[in-house]
């Protein structure tokens, strides 16, 4: 059978060897296996930003693909080591502090099992008392024997409840009186937009559409930091370099931009339950 694909991410960065070492680890158990950088970049400690990331781009890889994710500030405590399947038939190896929120919500998971370090943990190569580098000595270990077909997913170790999987309260967007409200969910840090828990379904149920000038207001902990009408449009284009506007992404999310430069940056806005956003004609 052919092996699975593993995407890794994770909070390191490429600044120093975490990740040449994980992608060693993978080797040293099987040289074919296939490993591909989803990112190194998620903001440290950001279990939050792990979890979207994995909702972003997972269901776009074949079925199978085995995900390591190690945003991991709870290392070496209490927290599980975990090995998940989705509903959807993916595998992510990752520590269950959150980082399964998005994907459970969105996909489903269908079994979750805690890593038995005693038989799935890195031994050797003087790592026994190392507790600071479970991406290392446990998930990516763990994952490459069971991408390898080393172990089956029953051999990762025991299966625990669904329901016992860490999550993160994740608010609803909604519509009322002609005006729908939400918050920023995630941003694109790379051009500095910003993207919404809102799909372009709710908009166009709201007879919004390509096109229109939108109200918006934005407020961060209750108080207002931006209010002006702005272009939905279907691309960046329709507006003017260095103008903000309305736009979908590519979740199908309501979200912001300027042309060519960073609303966030431009406007100070940042992401999270504490920034919403209201939309109205």
């Amino acid at each position: 059978m052919e092996k699975p694909l593993m995407v890794f991410q994770t909070d390191f960065t490429y600044k120093e060897g975490a990740v040449c070492s994980m992608y060693g680890v993978v080797k040293s158990v099987d040289r074919s296996l296939e490993i591909i950088t989803g990112t190194h970049d998620i903001p440290q400690f950001d279990t939050w930003s792990a979890s979207y990331r994995l909702y972003q781009s997972m269901k776009f890889w074949p079925e199978g693909t085995v995900f390591v994710s190690v945003v991991d500030p709870g290392v070496g405590t209490a927290r599980k080591a975990s090995v998940a399947l989705t509903e959807n038939g993916y595998y992510i190896v990752t520590p269950d502090n959150g980082s399964l929120t998005h994907v459970d919500r969105e996909f489903g998971i269908k079994e979750i099992r805690e890593i038995d370090e005693g038989i799935n943990r890195l031994k050797g190569k003087d790592t026994e008392e190392v507790s600071i580098f479970h991406g290392r000595d446990l998930f990516s270990y763990c994952a490459a024997r069971f991408a390898a077909g080393i172990i089956s997913f029953e051999e990762v170790g025991p299966a625990y409840p669904s329901e016992d999987i860490v999550r993160f309260p994740i608010l609803e967007p909604t519509v009322e009186d002609g005006k729908i409200s939400g918050i920023f969910e995630i941003n694109d840090p790379n051009f500095g937009n910003i993207w919404t828990n809102i799909p372009l379904s709710v908009f166009r149920e709201a007879g919004f559409d390509f096109g229109d000038y939108l109200q918006l207001r934005i407020c961060h902990k209750g108080e207002e930091t931006f209010s002006r009408k702005l272009l939905f449009h279907k691309s960046f284009g329709f507006e003017e370099k260095g103008e903000p506007m309305i736009y979908n992404n590519e979740l199908m999310k309501i979200s912001l931009a300027v042309s060519q430069g960073s609303f966030m940056e431009q406007y100070g806005i940042g992401y999270g339950s504490d920034w919403t956003v209201e939309f109205s004609c």
